[in-house]
């Protein structure tokens, strides 16, 4: 057994080590790192109408033209305009048709199609399908008249009688009721009309009660109008009740204004912030969210909490974990009040004291929060702002500790749990390769390796290893873990790293096995909630001393 080796060459050995460990953390922030794999939401709105320089954000129909360029539904000019007021013609209503719905045919149309649509006409696919779903009829005489200007009533019975919606009352009393100009209204499309409003589909600006059905519909009313179609259906979210767009939606339920309108109440009044608020007042924050501010609240919808890994809400939710809950939550909100149009490319500390990292996307008219997108923007309470988000944001702190096969997230004893999560994260196993630094053995060349994690303790790892080469080198270290810190920014993000160092044995599998002190650090460094990098400097002891630096990925458990 190889069991002497020069002080020198020690003292050589552990300053080569505590070098190129600091040189690790590197290695891992340049390179690109898997996001979360989450499901967008369906609702994804952008924050900011920037490119969109005719519509300011304080413009009445600016969310919901918002919400359908997300969804790439309506679409801006070359020269960066919307043209809001413009008139919409028949064709390209059927184009806005077949991008907002995905409906079954229930016609089809005839062989030669219209006579006025070539086949070769830039909508002609357009018109088909909106024929072929229902919405869309032509006229006598087998024409379709593309670039007639639609009315705005014949967009609502056109919304209507694709989406098969009809009216529960008499559509008299209905009209009678919401309209100051019912008269106004082609009899053809009295039960339209009327179904529509009783759907909340109807949008009257500036006057919510004057349908002007015969007047063109613009760009901004169509847009209006699909958008709560859509809300019907379900694919997108209702605006919040003090959005004052809500104003001019025909029939809007009364008394859905809340009965406060600070952050807190906004938030308790919304179908999608049922588990926030849950979670706001098992955390004992409703009252600092109730106080003048003002704030910028990240709100992550109920979705976005359904997202996190299994088992983790309820975690949350334990009276040991209150202190992690208060970290996360605290970590959701900025202190002053900042809109879409004020959020910049950066770095802004939060109420937690920990950073969030601002990216704002002009061309695709979006903002992102870490990994998280703003789904629906400047939400206006009395003491600051709310911004929905699609997922629950984590800080590098509390990272490991909420990862999948971890252990209670509060519990801080030394009970030695094989498998669990470590202050440094998740346990894994995985592959990567060996860079040689210094020696003769597997340690020194560059070799395939395997490498693993097993969590003992909220502290102490065990990091079982194999080096393949001519000769086989095992490694045994176990390892202080340490909590993540958060790195320099990296092709825009913010990586937390996790350090640990130790000792242990390394095993060299030649004909006669030799043994020899082993030490080791490096970092991990969590790539979302299934992978985590890693890297660590391993020197061996043998007669000749031997350093090698191991880098992989590993897969959680």
């Amino acid at each position: 057994m190889g069991s002497s080796f020069r002080r020198s060459s020690v003292r050589s050995t552990l300053l080569a080590l505590g070098i190129a460990a600091t040189t690790i953390t590197a290695v891992f922030i340049s390179a690109p790192a898997s996001s979360q794999n989450t499901v967008p939401s369906i609702a994804q709105v952008p924050t900011s109408t920037a490119t969109l320089s005719d519509v300011s954000s304080d413009y009445w129909a600016s969310p919901f033209i918002q919400a359908l360029a997300s969804r790439s539904v309506v679409t801006g000019f070359p020269d960066g305009t919307f043209r809001p007021n413009q008139p919409v013609t028949r064709a390209e209503f059927a184009v806005l048709i077949q991008k907002a719905f995905n409906q079954n045919p229930v016609r089809q149309l005839s062989a030669g199609g219209f006579s006025d649509v070539p086949a070769n006409y830039w909508a002609a696919a357009a018109i088909q399908k909106a024929y072929e779903t229902g919405f869309l009829s032509g006229y006598p005489g087998n024409v379709f008249r593309p670039n007639q200007q639609i009315p705005k009533v014949e967009a609502i019975v056109a919304l209507t009688s694709g989406l098969r919606l009809t009216t529960s009352d008499a559509a008299s009393n209905v009209l009678s009721t919401y309209y100051t100009d019912a008269s106004a209204i082609p009899s053809y499309a009295v039960n339209n009309v009327a179904a529509a409003t009783q759907a909340n589909i109807v949008v009257n600006y500036p006057n919510v009660q004057q349908l002007n059905p015969l007047t063109p519909l613009t760009r901004a009313e169509a847009a209006a109008i699909l958008y709560q179609a859509l809300v019907k259906q379900g694919q997108l979210q209702p605006l919040a009740s003090n959005v004052a767009a809500t104003n001019y939606i025909v029939g809007r339920t009364a008394g859905t204004t809340p009965t406060g309108t600070d952050i807190v109440s906004l938030a308790a009044s919304s179908n999608s912030f049922t588990t926030l608020t849950s979670l706001l007042k098992t955390a004992g924050l409703t009252d600092t969210l109730q106080q003048a501010g003002p704030y910028t609240v990240f709100a992550p919808t109920d979705q976005a909490f359904a997202a996190l890994p299994a088992g983790t809400l309820q975690k949350l939710e334990q009276p040991e974990n209150r202190e992690i809950l208060i970290k996360i939550l605290r970590y959701h909100v900025l202190p002053g009040q900042l809109t879409a149009s004020q959020l910049t490319n950066g770095q802004i500390k939060t109420i937690e004291d920990t950073p969030v990292n601002i990216k704002v996307d002009q061309a695709g008219n979006q903002i992102s929060v870490n990994d998280a997108t703003v789904i629906q923007a400047n939400v206006q309470a009395s003491n600051g702002v709310i911004h929905a988000i699609n997922q629950v944001l984590i800080p590098p702190n509390v990272i490991g500790q909420l990862s999948p096969g971890g252990t209670n997230p509060g519990n801080t004893t030394g009970e030695v749990t094989p498998g669990r999560t470590t202050l440094g994260g998740p346990s894994y196993i995985g592959v990567g390769g060996n860079i040689g630094l210094l020696g003769t053995n597997a340690l020194s060349v560059g070799n395939f390796s395997v490498i693993s994690k097993i969590g003992l303790t909220r502290n102490i790892s065990v990091r079982p290893s194999a080096i393949f080469g001519d000769n086989t080198l095992i490694l045994v270290p176990v390892t202080l873990d340490f909590a993540p810190q958060t790195s320099a920014e990296a092709a825009g993000r913010r990586f937390p790293i996790a350090p640990f160092v130790g000792a242990g044995v390394a095993i060299d599998t030649t004909n006669e096995t030799d043994l020899a002190l082993l030490l080791t650090g490096g970092v991990d460094v969590p790539l979302g909630s299934r992978f985590t990098a890693t890297g660590a400097v391993n020197a061996a002891f043998f007669d000749e001393t031997s350093v090698g630096l191991t880098l992989g990925v590993g897969y959680n458990f």
